[in-house]
């Protein structure tokens, strides 16, 4: 199918940060652009003002005349009225993925991959590369905070910037010159059964490479990957020896200074923009994409220091002496962990209380005495119920089930209409909001609430 060069475009679900990039990007292509989601949030109020036609009721009289592609997320099910209606008409409908990866075959693609740490690293990426004299288009996963988007646009530049998703196989649309894997650990059993069937998947996303490709891969995953003939293939690593690593870390003023090493090189005293020990890992990863694309050590050291992080990526909202408020999308174990612990390692001595609201119940099922490990790590402990997302309940499946799990005394379950009551902010330190589901509503309220504004609305 080849595109159009202009048209009228609509997006089921528009509001989804992988939509959205790709309803900005065919806006400022001069293409019509209106859409439906469930519920309107601060992103799809941005989008209205950019231009956008959007609507938040199913109802197909609301679907603008002579639509010539529809784009859909899989969080849509196929029994959505509009769904069905654009199907009857046998009106051109395509994937995001697939999408994405029509738009992406016109460039040198940039794959960022991995089960955690694919939001950070590609947004870190685009922004080394957008900062320097070779530029970039930017497709990513989270709202850059150095932008306030999650698109980036060099129109002279031949790379483009994806984050490549698993979830759904979708980063299997993809053709990378260059594919990053920052992490395989189990999820998403649900869509894969197992994890070695998701281990499969990426192994199928390496061998997707394009010839004379080059793939960089976290040191010590338990991936092995087809022969690299092909392709080229590096390993990085945060203070392990590898292609590309980093040591002589110091903390500076709340920020992390290291030494980058790469193949016949090292980069000096490195300064990265934004705490977190993990984040450092992420940098590691971002700088080898950049150095390999040739951009330079000034314009990599004066990128990574103006980094300022990615929207629900530890993102520090209050940071005041007597209270810190983080909200982080941690919905993964493994990320909560580092989350948590990037916390008690920035604000020593402080007390954490985690509000963390759980998403899906077949990711709490799986990993339910991980989870708990991971929340354990946390001073005072509160859960919401679970977010469902496209998924129904699953009997004996719920957060009381999770709160019986964690070993802490101070642990409770809530309802997000309960929080005000609970939120003193006498009696915080550190708060943290977790989690992937619409948890990151809360964020603004919160805000606002411990900043003085006593109208907490959620």
């Amino acid at each position: 199918m080849l595109l159009p060069l202009t048209g009228t475009i609509y997006f089921l679900g528009i509001g989804g940060i992988g939509m959205s990039a790709l309803a900005r990007y065919f806006l400022y292509r001069g293409w019509k652009v209106s859409g439906y989601d469930k519920t309107p949030t601060s992103l799809t109020n941005t989008l209205e003002l950019e231009g956008m036609n959007i609507h938040y009721t199913e109802d197909i009289t609301c679907i603008p005349e002579h639509i010539d592609l529809v784009v859909y997320t899989p969080a849509v099910p196929t029994g959505h009225a509009e769904y069905r209606h654009f199907i009857d008409q046998n009106i051109p409908i395509l994937k995001r993925a697939q999408l994405l990866g029509m738009i992406a075959h016109g460039y040198k693609t940039l794959a960022i991959a991995g089960t955690h740490g694919k939001t950070t690293t590609s947004t870190m990426a685009a922004h080394l590369l957008y900062q320097s004299s070779i530029g970039c288009q930017a497709f990513l996963g989270g709202i850059s905070k150095n932008y306030e988007s999650n698109l980036l646009l060099s129109p002279n530049s031949e790379y483009l910037v994806a984050e490549a998703d698993e979830f759904d196989r979708s980063f299997l649309f993809l053709h990378p010159s260059i594919a990053v894997i920052t992490s395989v650990d189990a999820d998403h059993l649900d869509i894969y059964g197992d994890h070695e069937s998701l281990l499969e998947s990426f192994r199928q996303f390496t061998g997707n490479l394009v010839p004379n490709g080059i793939l960089i891969m976290k040191k010590g995953l338990s991936l092995a990957v087809p022969p690299c003939g092909q392709f080229s293939c590096y390993h990085y690593s945060l203070e392990e020896k590898a292609d590309f690593h980093a040591d002589t870390l110091a903390i500076i003023d709340g920020l992390y200074r290291f030494d980058f090493h790469y193949p016949g090189g090292t980069m000096k005293e490195m300064i990265l923009g934004l705490p977190g020990l993990y984040n450092v890992e992420n940098a590691v990863a971002a700088l080898a994409v950049s150095w390999v694309c040739g951009a330079t050590e000034e314009e990599l050291r004066r990128a990574l220091r103006s980094f300022s992080g990615v929207r629900r990526r530890f993102d520090i909202r209050i940071n005041k002496e007597t209270l810190v408020y983080i909200d982080d999308y941690a919905h993964h174990p493994a990320e909560l962990t580092a989350s948590i612990t990037a916390a008690r390692s920035l604000y020593k001595g402080r007390k954490i209380t985690g509000i963390f609201q759980p998403h899906l119940f077949t990711r709490t099922r799986d990993f339910a005495d991980a989870f708990a490990r991971s929340l354990e790590l946390l001073d005072e402990i509160i859960l919401l119920p679970i977010y469902p997302a496209r998924e129904i309940p699953i009997p004996g499946v719920t957060s009381e089930m999770l709160l019986d799990k964690i070993n802490a005394a101070d642990k409770k379950l809530m309802q997000m209409y309960d929080l005000p009551g609970m939120l003193d902010p006498s009696g915080l330190e550190v708060l943290m909001t977790l989690g992937a589901g619409d948890i990151d509503t809360l964020a603004e309220p919160i805000e606002s609430y411990l900043t003085g504004n006593k109208s907490f609305k959620s």
